[in-house]
């Protein structure tokens, strides 16, 4: 059995920590924090998204099924652009002529100027007689075109299909 003086003996002290090393990890998490804070906008910005614009003719015909056809150039922000083949292809309740002379285009959610090319999915419904206007804004997964264009001819009708950019 142990005497009250042992008891006493035995007693342990707590260390005594300084409350600087409690926030040493806590500030160096923090300075990291503010550090990402400042250099992700820079690196999401050096992946940013490049103005891209189209400028095009094209013409084509549809009874039933619907075909157009042109040419065109894409210029970019970042000094890129390139010489393109445009076509229109589908089918619908579609009949009539028509051709597109000095047609523009904006893309958007593009990193680069390869990204422009392939084929967008359309859906449209469609009048004109004699000088007729045209929009139409179409997808390809994240990239998306706005078209608008003036032109000749007539058409009337609904018609679903691809729009294709290709060199």
């Amino acid at each position: 059995m142990r005497t009250a003086t042992e008891n006493t003996a035995k007693t342990t002290v707590a260390p005594v920590h300084n409350p600087s090393s409690r926030l040493r990890p806590r500030r160096a998490l923090l300075g990291a924090l503010l550090l990402a804070a400042i250099a992700v906008p820079g690196a999401a910005s050096a992946r940013g998204s490049v103005d891209c614009k189209l400028k095009f003719n094209m013409s084509g015909w549809s009874v039933f099924y619907k075909t157009s056809s042109g040419n065109g150039t894409i210029s970019c922000s970042n000094g890129q652009s390139m010489s393109v083949r445009i076509s229109a292809k589908g089918g619908g309740l579609s009949f009539g002529k028509s051709r597109i002379v000095n047609g523009t285009g904006e893309f958007s959610g593009v990193h680069n100027i390869g990204e422009t090319l392939g084929s967008y999915a359309t859906a449209e419904a469609h009048a004109g007689a004699a000088k007729s206007s045209k929009a139409q804004v179409m997808t390809k997964g994240e990239v998306s075109l706005a078209l608008a264009g003036t032109g000749e001819g007539w058409d009337i009708g609904v018609a679903f299909g691809k729009f294709t950019i290709s060199r």
